[in-house]
Order: C-alpha cells, then sequence, then structure tokens
C-alpha cells in the first residue's frame, strides 16, 4: 500500500509519488495499491508494506490517520509479525525523521531511484526471518534508517546529547543517497481529476546552484543536477505530448538548466502551436524576451519568481544574487512578452531583518506597478521556518514576523497588488514539526483527527510540558518532558547543540553549514547602519 497524505488530486499531481508508485508497480514482484485521504485501490487481503511519500511537515500527522483507517498499530513497537512494515521516504522525512519516528519502520533517506529498488530487493531475500532480523538487516543498507535501532540519549536536563545505535553492526550514522543517473523523473499518470487536470510534469533539473541559506530544496538535494536535452528532456516531453498538450516543466531552478535556451527554441517549433507550457519559479535573472514570449505564445498568463525580499542588504545576506534591476527587467519582460501577471514570492522574519526591509519589499511592488501599467502583480509571502540541514537551521522563527505580515498587507492591498500570505500560525506549527525530537510524537498521537486546528497542536504541547500527556502514554515514559515551546520554536540554536538530525547526513557537513551561516550574518551587519 502506497499512501499519499492528501486528497486523490493532489497526491496524484506529486511528481515524486507518481514515480515511486510506478517504480513499484512496474515490479514483477510486488503488488501495489495506491490510498489517498478520500479514495484508495480496492485493499490487499494481506498488506506487507505501507508506504508514505511526505513532501511537507504539515502533512505528516496524517500518517497516524491512515494507519488508523488501514488498522494498523500507530506505534512501530506494537506491531507484531502480521502486521506491514510502514515506510516513508521524501524530502521531509529525510530531513528530519524524527518526530515521526517511533511511527515508521523505516524511512529511506534521500533520492528513491536506486534507493527503493535497493529496500525492496533486501527486503525481498530476507522475508523468511523475523520481523525484528528482517529490519535489522535494513538498517545495515547505505540510506536505509530504521529509527528503532537508534535511540536518543539526554542529560538530567532534558538536553539531547546524541542519537546512537542500540546494538553493534548498526552504522551511527547513516547518509543520505543521491542519484546520479543521467535522467530525471516526468509524469507517469496523467489524468483530468488531477489538481492540476491532464498535465505531463518533467523535471528539468533537481536541487539549485544558488544555495540560499534558507534553501532545503537547495543544500537537501545538492548537487545540483540536469539531464541531457537530447537523452532526457526531449523524450520525456515527446512522450507527455503523445498523450496531453498541456506541459509543466518543473525544478528550484529550471532556467538554470545548461540547455535550457536550447529547449525553449525546440518548443517553439510550429509543431507545438498548440500546447499549453507552464514553467514553475524561475531565477530572476534569466528571465529574457525569448522566455516571455515563448510562454505567452504557449499559452502561459503569468511568470513566478522568488525575490525573498525587495531588501537588497536581506537578499544579499541570503545570498540571493539577485539585484534591482533584474526584478524590474522581469517584470518588464513579461509585460511585453504578452504575459498578463507577474507573480512574486518573499519571505519576512528572516534573521536580521528590521521593518526598514519589509518596507523596501513594498516599495518595490508599488514601483513595479508604476512602471508596469496593465500587468497583474500577486506578492505571496511566507514566514521564515528554519529547515534541517540548511544553514539557518540554528535560527528560530521571529515572532515579529506576524506583525511584518500585516504591515506589508496594509500597504499593499489598497493600492491594487494581491496579496497572498501564508499563516503565521501554521508556520510556528511547520517549525515545531521540523526542529523538534522524538518528545514529538506523543504529542503528534495526541493531535490526530484534529491536526488541521492550531489550538489543538498548543494544548496538547502544553500538555506534554506538565506531565498530563505522559502519564497517559507509555510510549513517551522513556523520554523527558519536551523543551519549552519558544526553545522548539523561537530560539536561536548555538551551533554545537546537537541536533535532532546529527546522525543523519545530508550532502554538506555541519561544520560547512555554520561557515555559510557565519557568512551570511556577518555580511549582514557589516552594512552601514543607514541600511540595516
Amino acid at each position: 500500500m502506497l499512501a499519499f497524505p492528501s486528497t486523490y488530486s493532489v497526491g496524484i499531481t506529486s511528481l515524486g509519488y507518481q514515480v515511486v508508485w510506478t517504480t513499484l508497480a512496474t515490479r514483477q514482484d510486488v503488488d501495489v495499491r495506491r490510498l489517498f485521504t478520500d479514495q484508495g485501490d480496492p485493499p490487499h487481503r494481506k498488506c506487507d508494506l505501507f508506504g508514505l511519500s511526505l513532501s511537507w511537515e504539515l502533512d505528516g500527522p496524517v500518517l497516524l490517520d491512515l494507519l488508523e483507517q488501514q488498522r494498523i498499530p500507530l506505534w512501530s513497537h506494537q506491531r507484531g509479525e502480521d502486521d506491514p512494515i510502514v515506510f516513508g521516504g521524501g524530502p521531509v522525512l529525510t530531513a528530519n525523521p524524527e518526530p515521526l519516528a517511533p511511527f515508521f519502520d523505516v524511512v529511506l533517506l534521500g533520492d528513491g531511484e536506486d534507493l527503493l529498488p535497493t529496500f525492496i530487493n533486501n527486503l525481498q531475500q530476507v522475508r523468511q526471518l523475523a520481523r525484528v532480523d528482517r529490519l535489522r538487516a535494513l538498517a545495515k543498507i547505505p540510506g536505509i534508517y530504521v529509527p528503532s535501532f537508534f535511540a536518543p540519549r539526554y542529560d538530567e536536563n532534558g538536553t539531547l546529547l546524541s542519537v546512537e545505535p542500540t546494538e553493534a553492526g548498526i552504522p551511527n550514522a547513516v547518509s543520505k543517497q543521491t542519484w546520479r543517473g543521467t535522467s530525471l523523473s516526468h509524469s507517469t499518470v496523467i489524468t483530468p481529476d488531477a489538481a492540476w487536470p491532464d498535465i505531463h510534469m518533467v523535471e528539468v533539473a533537481r536541487s539549485c546552484p544558488e544555495l540560499c541559506r534558507f534553501c532545503m530544496a537547495s543544500y537537501l538535494t545538492l548537487p545540483f543536477r540536469s539531464p541531457s536535452l537530447e537523452d532526457g528532456l526531449i523524450p520525456a516531453v515527446e512522450k507527455g505530448l503523445s498523450v496531453t498538450r498541456r506541459l509543466g516543466l518543473l525544478g528550484a531552478s529550471v532556467t538554470q538548466h545548461p540547455q535550457f535556451s536550447e529547449l525553449l527554441h525546440w518548443l517553439n517549433q510550429d509543431c507545438f502551436n498548440d500546447i499549453r507550457l507552464s514553467v514553475s519559479s524561475v531565477r530572476t535573472a534569466t528571465v529574457n524576451p525569448e522566455l516571455t514570449n515563448i510562454l505567452s505564445r504557449r499559452g502561459s498568463k503569468s511568470l513566478t519568481i522568488a525575490i525573498e525580499s525587495g531588501s537588497e542588504r536581506i537578499r544579499t545576506m541570503v545570498n540571493k544574487k539577485l539585484i534591482q534591476e533584474e526584478i524590474f527587467a522581469a517584470a518588464k519582460y513579461a509585460r511585453e512578452g504578452g504575459l498578463s501577471g507577474l507573480k512574486l514570492y518573499s519571505m519576512v522574519g528572516l534573521p536580521t531583518e528590521e521593518d526598514i526591509d519589509v518596507d523596501a519589499t513594498a516599495e518595490l511592488l508599488l514601483a513595479l506597478k508604476k512602471t508596469n501599467p496593465g500587468l497583474r502583480l500577486t506578492l505571496g509571502v511566507s514566514t521564515f521556518v528554519p529547515k534541517a540541514h540548511t544553514p539557518f537551521q540554528w535560527q528560530g522563527v521571529r515572532a515579529e514576523a506576524e506583525k511584518r505580515l500585516k504591515r506589508l498587507g496594509k500597504q499593499l492591498k489598497p493600492n491594487g497588488i494581491a496579496f497572498r500570505p501564508e499563516s503565521f500560525g501554521w508556520s510556528v506549527i511547520q517549525a515545531l514539526l521540523s526542529r523538534s525530537d522524538r518528545r514529538l510524537a506523543p504529542v503528534i498521537e495526541s493531535v490526530r483527527g484534529s491536526h488541521d486546528k492550531l489550538g489543538g497542536w498548543k494544548k496538547a504541547y502544553r500538555a506534554a510540558r506538565e506531565k498530563s500527556l505522559w502519564a497517559t502514554n507509555e510510549n513517551a515514559l522513556p523520554l523527558p518532558l519536551p523543551p519549552e515551546w519558544e526553545e522548539v520554536v523561537h530560539a536561536v540554536w548555538e551551533p554545537s547543540r546537537v541536533m535532532p538530525w546529527t546522525h543523519l547526513r545530508g550532502p554538506l557537513s555541519q561544520e560547512k553549514l555554520i561557515e555559510h551561516q557565519d557568512q551570511a550574518l556577518t555580511q549582514s551587519l557589516a552594512r552601514p547602519a543607514k541600511e540595516r
């Protein structure tokens, strides 16, 4: 059973989920069924494996609802010989699986192209062994994390000291696996019932060479990889266009594919006049008349760019290699190329940010509107959330970000700019899930069924701190009480702190991440006072 923590229309649009499902479905030794929150394929008479693809922290608690629906024990240690092995993968679990670790038997860290077949092949070889022996064998394979063979160690104050193997023969650390093949992924399911109907998605690039200091999509997926045009992209596009005339080019930095210009030229042929082309967020500095003209001719209405901030100081601090003139040029090219809208993404609450930096974002949007009459501007704004394996993992959610979201809205909405802020409250919960260790698991269990209500999270966490949740949950007894809410969500952590994910190796060392953080903060504070 392969599950997705949302509805069918959302799940079937996930390229990662499609690829995992296809990898399993094309094997002769596996019979895979799909499960979504609103529907599922006909169930097996006996389910040996239950998998979950997880790409967003706030979807994690849905796992418990799905397990309960399938009558699978929630906690891994409660499962017996007849219960399925519950496994998961995806960027959230690769970054920090610890809050959900007690619910998983196996976590696959990294790219699934090689790792998923390796997992299935090795599991088939030991399928006759007892459950604990199967898991023990899997725990010795690179990239496969079996949480039950690791235990957190705390001091008398509840400070995490380490996460260590519980027996000899288990590696001290598990490293994320990186796919280095010559091709990336593309859609295997095209349906009118998807959130993006009838679209064929092609992954143009994986990771991003820009390395913005907050960006997990960049740091966790290093190195930057792109398939060749002739052997990878064109065959993938042609395969999809034989079924549908809607094409989506995906990636954290699509336009930085070394042959992206050639791909545009190829898509500009007359035989593609009837297709509808969309491109995910592009690097602002790569927007040019050719790109906007072709997008307009191929049915796109708008272009999406990430600016992070209107403040040059903040952009420099986060390593966003972008100057003001490039933002104005992108808007100009979008309007002149025939696009009707420009979507911009930015953040509030970044380290060292002040009100003047937020005002700079508003001033930038108002200037863009003035110089580009008729171009519909939309600003999407999120609150900075620290993510594992990035240089800003030691930073916290800044409480003043909530006021700064409102500050931006008051300046933009009355002036005809569409303002799309993400919920500050849910950003806080996202940070809680992103930064916690296994002590959050009983809280997650407590809010199951109501994890979409902010108040339920704070109430459950308060109960954990007051021992009442610990007293009623045998699974939590071996662990000390969780730290203060403020300590997990908002505090700036010392670089010497042991992270919940320290035993899980990402692409860059902690020393290199600390170096990148220090460069960012030092550079920011070195700017003249009038700019700060």
